[in-house]
């Protein structure tokens, strides 16, 4: 199914290395004619790092889709029953907020936004950027996978030499697992051979 005419929610959290291959994704979802609705975490908001300052991804994010991020909890919560997502995106998905979304905590804009689109059984798509995947965090990253209505854009080890316990989406599989999600389908291979973009 494309995604022409569709709602699509694209929640950023705080790995911020990952941005940059990040935002031609959303180019992409624009460009096949969804309507992409911004929604960042508070970290995403508030932190400056050398990769850029959050008031800075804030406006691209906003410049690209026209639309104001959703950077409260309180303006996600309508996401559920007045103003339908017919798919969340959350890329890149952090460990930290990963662990909770998997425990169902609900502490930022992003994971309301999740929420809300579970309730309305939609699906929602995860591209996860993680440093603990296969550390403390890999309960959490299976609990997500046998979950229903969650799908993984594709992932691998990033580093598997120096950081074994790594892994990070691919990223340029983004729009074709949000196709096959709006489907009800996980595209396959789920985990590959991780490639720099």
């Amino acid at each position: 199914m494309n995604v022409q005419g569709k709602r699509i929610g694209f929640g950023l959290t705080g790995s911020h290395c990952t941005y940059e291959a990040v935002m031609p994704e959303i180019e992409k979802l624009i460009a096949k004619g969804a309507d992409v609705i911004p929604i960042v975490s508070y970290t995403v908001q508030s932190t400056n790092t050398r990769f850029g300052k959050g008031e800075e991804w804030v406006k691209k994010l906003e410049e690209m889709t026209g639309h104001q991020v959703i950077d409260t909890i309180v303006k996600a919560e309508p996401l559920g029953p007045k103003l339908p997502l017919d798919c969340m995106v959350i890329a890149p998905l952090t460990g930290n907020s990963m662990s909770k979304l998997a425990n169902a905590m609900t502490d930022s804009p992003v994971l309301m936004a999740a929420k809300a689109t579970m309730r309305n059984h939609r699906p929602v798509v995860v591209g996860i950027s993680t440093n603990d995947a296969l550390g403390l965090n890999g309960v959490n990253l299976m609990r997500l996978m046998a979950a229903k209505n969650i799908y993984f854009i594709p992932f691998g080890q990033d580093d598997p030499f120096k950081k074994p316990n790594s892994m990070v989406a691919h990223m340029p599989l983004l729009l074709d697992t949000v196709e096959a999600a709006l489907e009800g389908r996980q595209i396959q291979p789920v985990i590959v051979e991780y490639r720099r973009s």
